[in-house]
């Protein structure tokens, strides 16, 4: 019977790519697996229309140098709100809508070179919304202290 060990991979913290095609982000000496995003938008326009919405997220993935594998939209009614995702080979924007009370919740996570900043700015350009609220947070952040054991 074969004994089977854990692999694991000793990282020098001064090198920032200690896995090469991992696709995760490095910034000031910290790795990350990507930027999650949280876009709460108050009095933006078409927040009933899919169409439009999906124009929104499209233009979005590519302010964002990110690769679109699928969008889809669901229209709750012909008035009301619509929920969908677009699956990005870097990771996903969902939407959420309240047209009723002209509220709308993104959701943005993007690791690799994606810049998830530029798609929260594209979707703010397109939507037009009166107030927005933006919250950032990085995403399985490693630990980096002196050398880091990385579970290959």
């Amino acid at each position: 019977m074969a004994v089977i060990r854990p692999q694991t991979l000793t990282v020098d913290v001064a090198n920032e790519d200690p896995v090469p095609n991992d696709h995760f982000k490095s910034h000031n000496g910290v790795r990350f697996a990507g930027i999650h995003l949280l876009l709460d938008m108050w009095g933006a326009a078409h927040l009933d229309d899919p169409e439009r919405l999906g124009q929104a997220m499209e233009a979005a993935v590519t302010a964002a140098e990110a690769t679109l594998l699928h969008l889809h939209l669901h229209h709750f009614s012909p008035f009301g709100g619509v929920s969908g995702v677009a699956v990005l080979a870097e990771s996903h924007i969902s939407v959420h809508t309240w047209p009723e009370h002209a509220f709308a919740a993104f959701d943005i996570f993007m690791c690799g070179e994606a810049e998830p900043a530029r798609a929260a700015a594209a979707l703010r350009e397109a939507l037009r919304p009166s107030r927005i609220e933006l919250t950032e947070q990085r995403r399985g952040v490693l630990p980096m202290i002196g050398k880091a054991e990385l579970p290959r």
